[in-house]
């Protein structure tokens, strides 16, 4: 995991029905980096 998972993972937190796009905005990524990352975090188990 990594800085980009954690922001990901902090702004979950804040709002877990925040949208991908708002993610990505907030963070500094794409939708679609944003999409993999959540979806590799459910995977691992970690959300």
């Amino acid at each position: 995991m990594d800085k980009l998972d954690q922001k990901i993972l902090d702004l979950l937190q804040q709002d877990a029905m925040v949208p991908v796009a708002d993610i990505a905005e907030q963070v500094g990524s794409s939708k679609s980096v944003c999409w993999r990352r959540i979806q590799r975090l459910q995977d691992d188990g970690i959300i």
